[in-house]
């Protein structure tokens, strides 16, 4: 790689909050929303509650700590959390359950099973984790999938407060903004009495908090995919991982394994469902075919046109053929998040549930997610002052994820001019990360910036750290890099006349992450309108959340 230093500076400004004007709403990602210069009446009524839950010990925002996800004296006390449950009358037993665990995937997978379930017609309740606007996502109850009302989470609230204190001092303060949040869930899915949840783990599964779902209340456990994430807080290797993972298969209950894993990590869950009895649905297995057949969009909103074959006979004889299926999360590996939730579907149908193929493809239909593969609609796109430009938003943050990233980019815009806007927090493998979006070809800009992690500045990846890790990437690669200073590069393309300034790939550092963005346009646009260009903003849900409280 040649390395060229052209300004020798960071371009330092003062960190500055997204939104700007009016009145300012700080969301449970730590980023400031300005929903139109007025907080609602809605997410005001939350204030208690979300005092409450800050006050407590928050892991997103500190960093978990060494072997937390493990099933060991270092692990979460699981038994805080049974304690709890118990003190609130055990409402997770009051419904069945769906649990998915895994690396990456098992947001989606939950989303694409709780829409199958609710295009049956069934009342469904939807546990997942983080949420960019506000912490109502987290929790989805009913059959439309709406996020809870601001109005039943302060009911329940109240009225268990008294509980929730008596436990905080019984627990020496010990509980924490997730265990807290989880029950307020599990309470609110039996009061609104649904039929089902589904339930996504936080961390490993063994000793997270979701896992105090007993085997007769259990549908089936789910587990996407296992890499190396987390990996001090679950043991410090990818077989630590996949053992803490499958913490989540209950004695006599169907695991669906979502994957490919590698022989040996599988055999690690074939084994710990081995020793539980419980039967095995894998959505990799060789008589499985899922295939892209083509991409297209309707109304500006981009699909993927999919193939969903499956026949399982191992265990259970599942099959189903789905053909041409519009899938609004896009790449191969929603596609794999797809085929997984329909072998859970059909392991329900397998108990007695009715799903019809119907209301499989309906379900998977109708599934998109924010910051997850998310293409910005051309309003969206110019009220953030970038008129005419296409913006990716996904939160990837994972080598695996960003080589899914990668993949769908090459996959959906091939002859594409990039721009990434990256911001990450800091207990991640950026410089892996770096790797498989440097692999992408003409990526023109990459803009390293900065974002709060769940409220603060703890974890946040610093500007330094993220080039040096770029940088050594790129020496790895062979990549040219030029790197400017933000407002050094404005001044530069106003003198070369519209002209590019540098045909390298140009490296920035700033603080703000719009301003990335519209410096982006601006170097796509001075590259001519031969190719399209797109501008992808990842590294984090953080990053994604500070763009779309931006709109």
């Amino acid at each position: 790689m040649i390395f060229s230093r052209i300004v020798g500076s960071f371009h330092r400004h003062h960190k500055s909050l997204i939104a700007t004007g009016g009145r300012k709403y700080l969301n449970g990602l730590g980023i400031t929303c300005n929903f139109s210069g007025v907080i609602s009446e809605e997410e005001s009524e939350l204030k208690e509650f979300n005092d409450y839950l800050n006050n407590l010990k928050n892991h997103e925002k500190s960093g978990v700590p060494k072997g937390a996800g493990t099933d060991s004296d270092d692990g979460f006390d699981l038994g805080r959390m049974k304690r709890l449950m118990q003190s609130l009358g055990n409402p997770q037993s009051k419904y069945k359950v769906i649990h998915v665990a895994g690396t990456k995937g098992k947001g989606s997978t939950a989303a694409f099973v709780s829409n199958i379930l609710r295009a049956e017609g069934y009342s469904v309740g939807c546990y997942t984790s983080p949420h960019i606007k506000t912490i109502r996502e987290r929790i989805t109850v009913g059959k439309l999938g709406n996020p809870v009302s601001a109005k039943a989470v302060n009911s329940l609230f109240q009225r268990i407060k008294v509980v929730l204190d008596q436990a905080v001092q019984l627990e020496h303060g010990h509980l924490s903004h997730f265990e807290v949040l989880t029950a307020v869930a599990f309470n609110l899915f039996a009061e609104e009495n649904v039929h089902i949840a589904v339930i996504e783990a936080g961390l490993g599964g063994a000793r997270d908090a979701t896992n105090i779902i007993s085997s007769s209340d259990l549908a089936a456990s789910v587990i996407t995919t296992i890499s190396e994430e987390h990996l001090a807080a679950l043991g410090g290797s990818l077989e630590s991982i996949a053992v803490a993972k499958s913490g989540i298969i209950k004695h006599g209950c169907p695991v669906v394994l979502g994957g490919p894993y590698l022989p040996h990590i599988e055999l690690i869950l074939r084994n710990k469902a081995s020793s539980m009895c419980s039967p095995v649905i894998s959505a990799s297995d060789f008589g499985n075919k899922s295939i892209i057949k083509g991409f297209s969009n309707v109304s500006g909103i981009p699909f993927q046109l999919s193939d969903i074959i499956l026949d399982i006979v191992k265990d259970f004889q599942l099959s189903i053929e789905l053909c041409d299926v519009k899938l609004r999360l896009l790449g191969l590996h929603q596609l794999q998040n797809a085929a997984t939730a329909t072998c859970a579907a059909l392991c329900l149908r397998h108990q007695g549930w009715r799903i019809s193929d119907e209301s499989i493809r309906t379900g998977l239909e109708s599934t998109q997610l924010l910051g997850r593969s998310q293409f910005l609609s051309s309003v969206e796109a110019e009220s953030l002052g970038l008129p005419g430009a296409t913006i990716l938003l996904d939160g990837a943050h994972t080598k695996e994820s960003a080589k899914a990233l990668a993949d769908m980019i090459q996959l959906t815009y091939p002859d594409a001019k990039l721009v990434f806007v990256v911001a990450m927090a800091s207990d991640k493998d950026h410089q892996a990360f770096a790797r498989e979006l440097l692999a992408v070809k003409q990526v023109n800009a990459i803009f390293l910036t900065e974002v709060s992690i769940a409220g603060g500045q703890f974890r946040t990846a610093s500007l330094s750290l993220l080039r040096d890790r770029w940088i050594q990437a790129s020496n790895e690669l062979g990549v040219t890099f030029s790197e400017y200073g933000v407002e050094e590069y404005n001044e530069l393309l106003k003198k070369q006349s519209g002209q590019s300034a540098d045909q390298t790939t140009l490296l920035f550092s700033s603080h703000q992450v719009l301003e990335s963005m519209r410096i982006g346009g601006k170097i796509l646009e001075s590259n001519g309108t031969d190719r399209p260009g797109l501008i992808v903003v990842t590294g984090s849900l953080h990053a994604v959340s500070s763009v779309l409280c931006a709109i």
